[in-house]
């Protein structure tokens, strides 16, 4: 198909439908333009040959260790020189953030195993990869593992009121770029045989309470394993046990996630649980470690 509408510039034919910019926009294209997020990023995948994701969601707040431990010290020196300058609120802030960066560094060594992992299965570059929402925090961090160890990675960015540019080490032509949040949730779930989920806020828990509902209640089509990183911070953000316990859920929900405190014990419970993926047990027989 051409790039440009054929009709000449003093042509009184009319412009095709799928040329004319202004009726995509419109309410009544709206159909089209929720289509064009699900057979865009299909085809891109396809092409890729991706064929199954582990998807890491996290705060996109979180800091390499590197500029965490600038950042304090930056503060620390110019309070050393002008004392009061900053607040005790704002120098707590930067401890905390550098004490949370530790989750940046998990992140980066737990997508560099998945991604060495599922390299040596010899499947394929697209055999299992990983995946994140393209920003920054937890998000770079995944898809920055990925990129060192020599592996492919997605990125499912979304349009914003306050622009949120793409990390720079997805994998270029797997970055995406969705409107609708529902189309960008689908392509989590779709291919996705995982989910690590690190510290993170409303965006994070979203993510989360969806994952949970589509596997509880079979929609997903596929059990996909749910894996909590940082069962300190987790077992205070949301107390599942008293869910079960006020009978708001089911006991058996709970093992719908495992908490995980190491990239080491995340590596393990993730081969653990996709050996149970009947789609996946063939290749996972061979051992390489």
């Amino acid at each position: 198909m051409a790039n440009r509408s054929p009709r000449s510039r003093n042509s009184r034919q009319p412009e095709l439908a799928y040329f004319n910019e202004h009726f995509l926009k419109t309410s009544e294209a709206r159909t089209i333009r929720i289509l064009s997020e699900y057979l865009g990023p299909q085809a891109k995948l396809r092409k890729a040959g991706v064929q199954n994701t582990v998807v890491f969601f996290g705060s996109a707040r979180i800091l390499p260790r590197d500029v965490a431990i600038h950042r304090l010290r930056r503060l620390e020196d110019e309070e050393k020189d002008k004392p009061g300058f900053h607040s005790s609120a704002e120098i707590e802030a930067a401890h905390m953030a550098l004490d949370m960066s530790r989750y940046y560094e998990d992140a980066r060594t737990l997508a560099q195993m998945i991604t060495n992992w599922s390299l040596r299965l010899n499947r394929g570059s697209g055999f299992l990869v990983v995946c994140s929402g393209g920003g920054p925090g937890i998000m770079e961090a995944a898809n920055r593992g990925s990129a060192e160890a020599g592996g492919k990675s997605v990125g499912l960015n979304i349009l914003l009121p306050f622009e949120q540019e793409p990390n720079p080490y997805i994998t270029p032509e797997l970055s995406f770029l969705f409107h609708y949040f529902f189309m960008r949730k689908l392509w989590f779930a779709q291919p996705a045989k995982a989910l690590i989920v690190f510290p993170g806020g409303f965006g994070t828990m979203d993510e989360l309470s969806e994952f949970l509902t589509l596997v509880q209640t079979g929609k997903m089509g596929h059990r996909a394993a749910i894996l909590l990183y940082g069962s300190e911070f987790w077992k205070r953000a949301v107390n599942f046990e008293w869910l079960a316990q006020s009978g708001t859920i089911n006991q058996e929900d709970l093992g719908l996630i495992e908490y995980v405190d190491t990239p080491e014990d995340a590596f393990e419970a993730l081969k653990t649980r996709l050996s149970r993926d009947r789609t996946l047990r063939p290749a996972l027989k061979r051992h390489f470690f």
